[in-house]
C-alpha cells in the first residue's frame, strides 16, 4: 500500500497593500523622522499555522525608502547611507522564533544584511491572530518592531550640532505592520 506524504507546511505572502516596512530615528536629538520601504517581499514557511515554526527570508528595494522628503531621501540612497547603487537590497532571515508569551508576542532571531554587512538582531513579533476574509483568503497579522544601531552596518553619517551631539541618531526603532496570506488554499 502506497503512502502519500501530506505537506505539514503552510506557505504565506506579504499582503503588500496592508503592510508596512518603517522605522523612526532621532533627528536634532529633539524629534523623530519617520520613514518606510515602498517595494518588499518574503517567503515565509510555517508547520501548519504555527508561527513559532515559521522560516522568514524577507528582502526589501533599499532604494524605495521615502521619508516624505525627496532630497532626504535622494540622501539616504547616496554612498552616505545605503548605497543603493552598490547594495540594492537589505535582507532577514530569521533563525529562531520564540514561542509565545500569554500575549501572544513572539521574539525573532534573525541575520540582517544591510550594506553587505550581516548582524543577529532580536525583535519582537506581536501576533494579532487569524482570520478568514470576505474573500475566503486566511490571513494572519502581525506587529513587528525592534532597535538596531545603524553603525554596526556601516550607517555612520552625521554632522555635529551647535548645541551638542549629533544630527542623527544611531540608534533606529523598526516599526512593521504585516499581513499574510495563506498561500496554500487547501489549508483552509
Amino acid at each position: 500500500m502506497e503512502t502519500t506524504l501530506v505537506s505539514t507546511k503552510t506557505k504565506w505572502s506579504i499582503d503588500q497593500a496592508h503592510s508596512v516596512i518603517g522605522f523612526k530615528i532621532r533627528h536634532l536629538m529633539i524629534s523623530n523622522v519617520k520613514g518606510s520601504f515602498t517595494s518588499f517581499d518574503a517567503n515565509i514557511l510555517t508547520t501548519l499555522k504555527d508561527f513559532s515554526t515559521a522560516e522568514i527570508d524577507l528582502w526589501i528595494d533599499a532604494s524605495s525608502i521615502i521619508t516624505g522628503d525627496i532630497n532626504r531621501d535622494e540622501h539616504l540612497k547616496s554612498a552616505d547611507f545605503f548605497d543603493v547603487q552598490n547594495h540594492k537590497q537589505i535582507t532577514f532571515t530569521s533563525l529562531t522564533i520564540g514561542k509565545p508569551d500569554e500575549n501572544g508576542n513572539h521574539e525573532i532571531w534573525g541575520k540582517l544584511t544591510m550594506r553587505g554587512i550581516t548582524k543577529n538582531v532580536k525583535l519582537n513579533a506581536q501576533f494579532g491572530g487569524i482570520i478568514v476574509d470576505p474573500w475566503k483568503n486566511e490571513k494572519a497579522g502581525f506587529t513587528i518592531t525592534g532597535t538596531i544601531k545603524r553603525s554596526n552596518w556601516g550607517l555612520v553619517w552625521n554632522k555635529a550640532i551647535e548645541s551638542g551631539g549629533l544630527m542623527v541618531s544611531d540608534e533606529v526603532l523598526i516599526s512593521c505592520e504585516v499581513e499574510l496570506t495563506n498561500t496554500n488554499p487547501k489549508d483552509l
